[in-house]
Formats: C-alpha cells, sequence, structure tokens
C-alpha cells in the first residue's frame, strides 16, 4: 500500500486561499462610497440582469464579485435570515453587523473544509445610519474573515490601485454627483495606469439614501437620472480643463494686458524678445 501524500495545514489552507483570490481577481470590481445622503455603490457591470449589487432589507444592501452562483447563494440566505428575524423579533434588530457575521460564519466553514472548494467570492454589507457617523460598511473576504471599512472601498479586479486611489481622494460630506464621479474615475484607471472611458451601458449604480421618506432606503439608479450625473461628471471634467488652459494662459507674459504693454518700446512696436505664452494642462 502506498503512502499518501503529505500536504502541511499551513500549505494547503495557503493554496485554497491563492485559488479564491485568482477567482476574485479576474471578476470587475465594485466601489463603495459614503457620502453626505448616505452609501452609494458603483459596480462595472454590463449585464442588465445579472446584479452585483442587491437591497437585503430596509437599510441594508449588498455587493459582490467573483463567481456569480456563488454570491447569489449567498444574497438568497441572507435575505432569508433577515426577513426571519425581522419577522421573529423587531425590524430593528436587524443590522448589517449581525448580517456580516452570518456570512462570515457561512464562508469560514466552506474555507476551512476539506470537503469543497473555497468560495470564490468577496462581499460588501453596508447599512445606512440616520446620520453620517451611523454608516456601517463591512468588506467579507473569500476566509469569512470581516474588515470594518470606512469612508470607501472597493473589491475585485485591482482593488488595491483603487482602494489607493479612493484613499487620497475621498473626503467627508461630499454630494451624490461628487462620489459618483470619483468612483467612475477610479474604476476607468486600467492595471497598466491607463483609462478607459465608461458609460452608462457599463455601470450598475444604486444608493442607500437617508432622506428618503420609506423605510427602505435601496434605490438603484437608472436611466436618465444616472445619465444626468455622468453629464454633470464630463461636464465637470471640462470646466477642469478650461480653468487648468486659463492658469496656464496667464503664467506667460502675453497673458497679462500690463506685461504686454510693457513688452512695447516707446515707438509702439513689440520688443524682439517678447515672451511665448504658456498653456496649463488639467490633469484628470
Amino acid at each position: 500500500m502506498s503512502t499518501p501524500f503529505y500536504v502541511s495545514p499551513q500549505q494547503a489552507m495557503a493554496d485554497r486561499a491563492e485559488y479564491a483570490r485568482k477567482g476574485i481577481a479576474r471578476g470587475r470590481s465594485v466601489v463603495v462610497l459614503q457620502y453626505t445622503d448616505g452609501v452609494l455603490f458603483v459596480a462595472e457591470n454590463p449585464s442588465r440582469a445579472l446584479h452585483k449589487v442587491s437591497e437585503i432589507y430596509d437599510r441594508i444592501a449588498f455587493a459582490a464579485v467573483g463567481k456569480y452562483n456563488e454570491f447569489e447563494n449567498l444574497r438568497i440566505g441572507g435575505v432569508r435570515y433577515a426577513d426571519l428575524r425581522g419577522y421573529t423579533y423587531d425590524r430593528e434588530d436587524v443590522t448589517a453587523r449581525g448580517l456580516a457575521n452570518v456570512y462570515a460564519q457561512t464562508l469560514g466553514t466552506i474555507f476551512s473544509s476539506a470537503a469543497e472548494k473555497p468560495y470564490e467570492v468577496e462581499l460588501i454589507v453596508a447599512e445606512v445610519g440616520n446620520a453620517p457617523e451611523d454608516d456601517q460598511i463591512y468588506r467579507l473576504p473569500h476566509d469569512g474573515s470581516i474588515v470594518d471599512e470606512h469612508g470607501s472601498v472597493a473589491v475585485g479586479g485591482n482593488a488595491d490601485q483603487i482602494s489607493s486611489y479612493l484613499d487620497q481622494r475621498h473626503r467627508d460630506g461630499m454630494s451624490l454627483a461628487e462620489a459618483l464621479r470619483l468612483a467612475v474615475e477610479s474604476l476607468s484607471r486600467d492595471t497598466n495606469g491607463g483609462e478607459r472611458t465608461l458609460t452608462a451601458e457599463h455601470l450598475e449604480v444604486a444608493v442607500l439614501d437617508r432622506t428618503r421618506p420609506q423605510k427602505r432606503k435601496f434605490k438603484r439608479i437608472l436611466g436618465r437620472q444616472l445619465a444626468r450625473l455622468l453629464d454633470e461628471h464630463a461636464a465637470a471634467e471640462k470646466e477642469e480643463g478650461a480653468s487648468g488652459e486659463g492658469e496656464g494662459e496667464s503664467s506667460g507674459p502675453a497673458g497679462n494686458g500690463e506685461d504686454a504693454a510693457a513688452g512695447k518700446d516707446a515707438a509702439g512696436t513689440p520688443e524682439a524678445d517678447g515672451g511665448e505664452t504658456e498653456s496649463g494642462a488639467a490633469e484628470d
């Protein structure tokens, strides 16, 4: 009888983690941002039928990347947990923290089980509060750990690069249009440093809006409303470009009226060594 091949537990878990991370990295990214009136979800998702962002309960939403069939099973399980708990106790007893704990137990059990492969998914569970400081955002990697996030978070694809971009530019008190603009800019960046153009057809956008009078705060942003917000984004970029060019022109000697006048001699003819106009370029 041959001796079975031995693999240390540490190596087995490392291999399973590497397998899950590679599967998650193949998916398109999802960005979650806090803004002044709630929490914004933006996913690069050209499909109109297979959603990456969904409502779980009154104030709770769910976003995921990875294998669709796996995170869809988790979403359905979360909805059932929330409905049962809200019906048995009270609607206020359904919280993002409790749901994140349930997901963490499920993902941790699957990840540590040798009988099945780990789930190739990464989740975000968010809850909007009555004030910005009451908002809750939890990120759940494939191994079932829970990371409490604040401000902004990205998962899937080139999440590290996107998260770094968001950390440098996200601020408290952003409007919905500003937050959407930042999210689209971060998703538009390729791993090689280039930029792409993302239109409304490539995006799935939703919000948890604390200002809605209904108990259910989840709302998808579609059609004309999304196009209008993206048009505001494009107009803001043009304004930035125009302001950058204006600053560049004013920095040259010919951009100032007094300097231009001083560049002429007593006979009214311009000096031979007149300065050249500089043109500035606004960076995206």
